[in-house]
């Protein structure tokens, strides 16, 4: 029996075309979104479709993994941050206590803090965490880092959602964050 931190995850071929509840809570932030919203849509169904390959065979999503995805990185465009953590978990926040989800806050405030941890994430809601960590660790490297995932799965997904110019946006971010503070481009990573 292989040991968890060798084995390979088994995949799914499929490529999951359509996130209804993504696009609806998504939709409250479309001005805020303006032109970069095809390309944070994208991104957040090619995470989406990374965590399902990641935990397959199960092939549903779990309420704070779908809500956390659509949400993760909203506070940079909503609040016009690249330090967004913090004002993405007020917005979540807000739209869990307005549709009564508080019982599932802790769980997907952790997902978005924790989505840019550097090292394996191994406390509260790890079975959840972890994998969306993998995710978009995945999407955000373009594939370079796959967790296992096959490179012609990534590919399959980057095709069926195409970058629309996120990644562009994140170098421009980062930049603009180095020539502000130097000392901290990248505020959103822990380790």
């Amino acid at each position: 029996m292989q040991d968890d931190k060798t084995r390979v995850p088994s995949f799914t071929t499929q490529v999951r075309l359509a996130f209804p509840r993504v696009d609806a809570l998504l939709q409250p932030f479309a001005a805020d979104l303006g032109e970069d919203l095809p390309a944070n849509r994208n991104h957040v169904f090619r995470v989406l479709n990374y965590y399902l390959a990641l935990i397959a065979p199960q092939e549903w999503l779990p309420e704070p993994v779908l809500i956390a995805a659509a949400l993760h990185d909203i506070g940079i465009w909503s609040d016009h941050t690249f330090d967004y953590l913090d004002p993405t978990v007020r917005r979540v926040r807000a739209y869990l206590d307005a549709h009564g989800l508080g019982a599932i806050e802790p769980e997907v405030e952790a997902i978005v803090r924790q989505h840019h941890k550097v090292m394996q994430y191994g406390a509260a809601h790890a079975g959840t965490i972890e994998p969306f960590r993998q995710a978009d660790w995945i999407d955000v490297s373009l594939g370079l880092i796959r967790f296992g995932l096959p490179a012609s799965f990534v590919r399959a997904v980057q095709a069926a959602f195409p970058d629309e110019g996120f990644h562009w946006r994140l170098v421009t971010l980062t930049a603009r964050e180095f020539c502000r503070k130097p000392w901290r481009p990248l505020p959103m990573l822990c380790w």
